[in-house]
């Protein structure tokens, strides 16, 4: 008899999700390094100030608010597996033009802003279409199990990009490291082109604007869809208007170099990697809301120590502290990214799914410029220290959201299970019939 990891791996690899995990791989891998160099760049190159940075960050961003209600219709009504394929093409020009920039001397922080801004309208594309199209190469009955790798990447990826972005930026400058961010992005094309091709899974019936309509609707009247926009909503924007100061203060204020914040973030994806290899076991031995509520305490109460740190303390407590915060905020974000993607999938019916992650994705990462500029703007009034430590008094608020919210009384993902649901309501009536 076979195993039930061998039972499930098969279930996985059968539908091609063995090119489509190593094409989410090197597009996560390329975002990472993306990631950390294009902070680092503006504070070390151009010398940008708080209020800039904020405003590089929300480049980064904004595509989500502006595109991501118009390609959840593109994914329903098209080819998925195209689409990637694009996402990961359009990334690898916007990464070289920049890198050919930086060569011929041309960089300036508005032209930053313009490269990120093109970044950003291709990771649209590609986060959207990702998280779309796991059910297309992952049975219903493995998501959580597909989803947990799909994270791990990302971990991974969180672990290796600002290590090796840190070396190639301390070694060689940001110009290597930019051009080996392209070469990500071509591998991950190149993945890509081998899924099959997907079917179209809305008939394209009716008007664009009635597609996207129903999407929202869709979104708007589920409860759980709604806590999960709350949850991720309140915490990307507050998170972001922490991190995007913290490069700066790190560098300028703790005095550590890039290679230090390197590990600082490559701590915190172990961390990440732990709490998505953990999500199943997790999610069958634990109850749903219980995870939920610790996720949401762990992963904002560890961001009060940043503030809290003294620029007089050896260089080694500092780090050491960084890098427990940053592994606490991985093990909360992986966990509970995991649990909440499956939740979406295993409610949505797959011929709305473009939509609704799109309907998501526009208000959970549109809200991310907003965090981005009020950080930028805090750090440039308060300090940079000043910013972060309101920043992370204003997160604790995504605690009390968790805890009032739907996602609290839920027990376990199969009592949310449309299908789980359907089939329980059509047992009791032949039951009485």
């Amino acid at each position: 008899m076979a195993r039930d990891g061998d039972s499930e791996a098969s279930g996985l690899d059968r539908r091609g999700f063995g090119a489509f995990w190593a094409g989410q791989s090197a597009a996560v891998a390329a975002t990472q390094l993306r990631e950390f160099v294009v902070p680092v760049f503006a504070v070390v190159v151009l010398s940008a100030t708080p209020a800039q940075l904020g405003v590089v960050a929300a480049a980064q961003w904004l595509p989500f608010l502006l595109l991501a209600l118009p390609l959840g219709v593109l994914f329903d009504r098209g080819d998925r597996a195209r689409l990637l394929v694009l996402s990961q093409l359009g990334s690898l020009l916007a990464v070289t033009g920049l890198a050919v920039a930086t060569v011929a001397g041309w960089t300036t922080v508005p032209l930053l802003i313009a490269a990120v801004f093109v970044w950003g309208v291709f990771t649209v594309v590609f986060e959207v279409g990702y998280q779309s199209a796991v059910p297309d190469y992952a049975p219903r009955a493995h998501l959580t199990r597909a989803n947990g790798r799909l994270q791990s990447s990302a971990a991974i990826a969180d672990i290796g990009g600002p290590g090796v972005g840190g070396i190639l930026i301390q070694l060689a400058g940001a110009t290597l490291a930019l051009l080996v961010t392209a070469g990500a992005n071509l591998v991950a094309a190149i993945a890509f082109l081998f899924l099959p091709r997907t079917p179209k899974h809305s008939d394209g019936a009716g008007t664009w604007w009635q597609a996207l309509r129903e999407g929202v609707a869709f979104t708007v009247g589920d409860r759980y869809l709604r806590a999960n926009v709350g949850f991720s909503a309140i915490y990307n924007s507050l998170a972001q208007w922490v991190t995007v100061l913290f490069t700066a203060y790190a560098l300028r204020e703790l005095g550590l170099d890039a290679w230090a914040i390197g590990i600082v973030f490559s701590v915190g994806a172990v961390g990440a990697l732990l709490g998505a290899s953990s999500a199943g076991a997790v999610a069958r031995r634990m109850r749903f809301g219980t995870v939920m509520v610790a996720c949401a305490t762990i992963e904002t109460a560890a961001f009060l120590v940043v503030p809290a740190l003294q620029p007089s303390w050896p260089r080694t407590v500092i780090v050491i502290a960084l890098c427990a915060v940053w592994f606490l905020v991985g093990v909360g974000t992986a966990l509970s990214n995991v649990l909440l993607i499956t939740l979406r999938q295993v409610r949505t019916p797959h011929a709305l799914l473009g939509r609704v992650n799109a309907s998501m994705r526009t208000v959970t990462y549109g809200v991310i410029p907003l965090g981005a500029i009020a950080g930028g703007l805090a750090g440039q009034w308060l300090g940079l220290r000043g910013g972060i430590l309101v920043g992370s008094v204003l997160l604790l608020g995504t605690i009390l959201f968790v805890a009032t919210s739907p996602l609290a009384r839920l027990r376990t993902l199969s009592d949310a299970d449309t299908v789980h649901a359907e089939a329980g309501e059509s047992a009791t009536a032949d039951a009485e019939r």
